[in-house]
């Protein structure tokens, strides 16, 4: 098969072996993978690949049709349109993909944007709904909201009824932001002022922690970070943590388990498979690149200012 593959920093397109499938894994060829921070940090030499997943070849989602079944699976089938995470590999012709990570792909989900799917949108549901058990009616901030796991999460709070407040710096985005459900946009240095929050999707980091998040707590609010793309290192005042009883958590989802994918996967199953089906949610794609031209989509992605994902068809 044809892979990207990742040669000290560079990234080229060679000849691989085929993969073939575990006992619980299937083949799926893949037509479309969205392009993640991870990918750039792997690049970098930043993010390796847990054991067992190929070390130089990047890509966590995808979308494609089976075309090759292990001797246990039982939920799918050959030619069946799916889509899915993984812990590395997927911006290959091939990925093998544990059946219990899978999710079917809905006939009216066009298949390039489904590429974009998968990653975005089970780590900010994760984030949002499992770790930050974001209620109706509640005030949810997205910070770096114009990005994939932005734009999903954005969407995923409108979805669950509840006020959804968009950080941008690039104000050129806000109709954008607002076209998935913000009900308001604001800069980085006005989130103090915009608050107070329940929940906060803090996709930025240290940045953006330190220059306005931490000051805009409603009582028992909750902050999951999931990007620190805007450093990693803060000093925390506690004492602020304290007197809002706030909670500060953070997460990544690539080195999980296979039983927590599973669970993650079946909660996404479960809440946003049939909004996507019927339109409610959807995945902005901001440019397409092939698989030969990976390079500029990687440069696209590394210079920001992106609205949406970054998709690249196979």
């Amino acid at each position: 098969m044809r892979a990207l593959v990742i040669d000290n920093g560079t990234l080229v397109v060679l000849e691989r072996p085929d993969p073939t499938p575990g006992i619980t894994e299937v083949i799926v060829a893949v037509r479309a993978a969205g392009l993640n921070g991870a990918d750039m940090l792997q690049r970098k030499g930043f993010y390796a690949a847990p054991p067992g997943v190929p070390a130089d070849i990047p890509g966590l989602e995808f979308a494609g049709e089976i075309v090759a079944l292990g001797s246990g699976v039982t939920r799918w089938r050959l030619a069946q349109r799916v889509m899915g995470i993984v812990a590395g590999g997927a911006q290959a012709e091939f990925v093998a993909v544990d059946e219990t990570h899978l999710l079917p792909l809905p006939d009216e989900v066009d298949m390039t944007a489904a590429g974009g799917f998968p990653e975005a949108f089970t780590t900010a549901h994760d984030a949002i709904v499992t770790q930050g058990a974001l209620a109706f009616g509640e005030r949810l901030l997205v910070t770096g909201a114009a990005g994939g796991v932005g734009s999903a999460g954005i969407q995923i709070g409108a979805l669950l009824g509840a006020e959804v407040t968009a950080s941008l710096r690039d104000t050129t985005k806000t109709p954008f932001v607002e076209s998935l459900g913000a009900s308001r946009v604001v800069s980085p240095d006005r989130v103090a002022q915009a608050g107070p929050f329940d929940v906060v999707l803090e996709l930025i980091g240290a940045a953006s922690l330190t220059s306005g998040v931490l000051d805009s707590l409603a009582t028992d609010a909750r902050i999951v970070v999931i990007g620190v793309g805007g450093g990693a290192t803060i000093e925390l005042n506690l004492l602020g943590l304290m007197s809002t009883r706030a909670t500060l958590r953070a997460s990544t989802l690539r080195a999980r388990s296979r039983e927590e994918k599973a669970y993650v996967t079946d909660a996404i199953r479960r809440d946003l498979l049939e909004p996507l089906a019927t339109g409610r949610l959807t995945v902005p794609v901001a440019a397409t690149y092939t698989l030969d031209d990976a390079a500029a989509g990687y440069d696209a992605f590394q210079n920001g200012g992106k609205a949406g994902k970054i998709i690249l068809t196979i």
